[in-house]
């Protein structure tokens, strides 16, 4: 089969684009970690010239509904910029603005760039299976054999591996969704069952490090992305029972773990839920309850950019952000920053829903799959400042958007 040049450029800027998203996973990968230079910047470099090529190769269709968000996205990064105006805080500011503002436009419009254009959300979704399978094989022989721990060696830099465990367990989890949106869509049954075995070793994967928001988002992913996919191609009735099947086998899961606590040994995910009491989530509701009465405190207009952790008594310390992205929009930001929090990233998650029906099947199902794991750690992880949180902005704003190569290009 050949395949032509737009293609093969599309497919470069999706798996360069999965590369930059997921950039702090694949840091933890045996080989990568030790890399004399940063992971981050090379896949910049490599997704930014094929996504500016490809602006100019596509015609491009924008639908409407598509402005509204993307307005209210832009007004967002100007208004934090004002906010800074009016901050308490130096050092968490100017890092949280370098990286909303140099970072953001740029993440938003690529994923708006690959999540339009076919090609590119082939070689994205495939760069994401392939990624989230050997992220998992490398966590798991990593935490089984103790020589490989993500950041550097065991006990080294205790919050880098968090937060790279966290990142990885996303990876992971859009990997599962996928595999398993392929499960909705494979034609034979030893198709299924490959793909079944993918979505399984994904699951298995996912239960080593500990991230309980990357099990949470595998379980989302899993469970709504084929069943959108069996909707949207009119069967109502699969959706159901794929949902209500995996409900009665997570079910099941939880009544023999229930039954033999010693079962989660060596899945450190699992221990965490049946054995800690509990304190990473208590600090969390802390946090919220804290970015709310500071949200009061400071109405109508917010502490300023960067405030919370010094006004909640953190100091300078980005890592005592609210762990939820409208609650520091509304801290941080006051009223005007909660409006246009909710303009950008709910106004896009209504489009997305809007625009389902009117792309693809595949498509949609795919774009939910790569959406959810991030959308759920908007809830209870990361800052406004996390490249992540606008690339997937731009991956559910892309829905709205048709790239269409502008004419045949040489066989190569």
């Amino acid at each position: 089969m050949s395949v032509t040049v737009p293609a093969l450029l599309g497919l470069w800027a999706g798996a360069a684009a999965a590369a930059l998203h997921f950039a702090g996973a694949l840091k933890s990968m045996p080989g990568l970690a030790a890399l004399p230079f940063d992971l981050t910047l090379a896949a910049l470099g490599l997704a930014l010239p094929a996504a500016l090529l490809l602006l100019p190769d596509r015609r491009w269709v924008l639908r409407p509904g598509l402005g509204w968000p993307f307005l209210a996205a832009a007004l967002l990064l100007l208004w934090l910029v004002l906010a800074g105006c009016w901050t308490e805080s130096r050092e968490a500011a100017a890092e949280k603005l370098l990286a909303a503002v140099l970072m953001g436009p740029g993440m938003l419009l690529l994923g708006l760039v690959v999540g339009g254009d076919g090609a590119a959300r082939r070689g994205m979704t495939g760069a994401v299976l392939v990624l989230g399978l050997l992220a998992g094989a490398a966590v798991a022989w990593g935490v089984a054999t103790d020589k490989v721990v993500l950041g550097g060696a065991p006990g080294a830099d205790p919050d880098r591996v968090r937060v790279q465990y966290q990142i990885t367990g996303l990876l992971i989890a859009a990997a599962a969704g996928l595999a398993a949106v392929r499960i909705a869509e494979a034609p034979h049954l030893g198709g299924r069952v490959f793909w079944l075995a993918a979505t399984g070793a994904c699951a298995a994967a996912v239960l080593v490090p500990g991230g309980r928001l990357g099990l949470v988002g595998l379980v989302a992913g899993v469970a709504a992305a084929p069943a959108l996919r069996f909707w949207l191609d009119g069967r109502s009735a699969a959706a159901l029972g794929w949902m209500g099947a995996l409900g009665l086998g997570a079910l099941l899961g939880l009544a023999a773990l229930l039954l033999d606590p010693g079962a989660a040994q060596g899945f450190r995910t699992l221990e965490r839920l049946t054995g800690e009491p509990g304190t990473v989530t208590v600090a969390r509701f802390l946090l919220w309850a804290e970015a709310l009465r500071w949200a009061g405190e400071a109405a109508p207009f917010g502490l300023g950019t960067g405030s919370f952790t010094v006004a909640a008594g953190f100091g300078e310390d980005r890592g005592f952000y609210p762990h939820n992205h409208a609650l520091e929009a509304l801290a941080e930001g006051g009223l005007p920053g909660l409006a246009l929090w909710l303009g950008a990233f709910g106004g896009a998650v209504l489009l997305a829903l809007r625009r389902a029906r009117h792309v693809a099947p595949g498509r949609a199902a795919r774009i939910a799959a790569l959406c959810l794991p991030v959308l759920l750690s908007l809830m209870v992880s990361t800052d406004l400042g996390n490249r992540m949180a606008w690339f997937v902005l731009g991956l559910l704003l892309s829905l709205a958007v048709e790239a269409t190569p502008r004419q045949e290009a040489r066989d190569v």
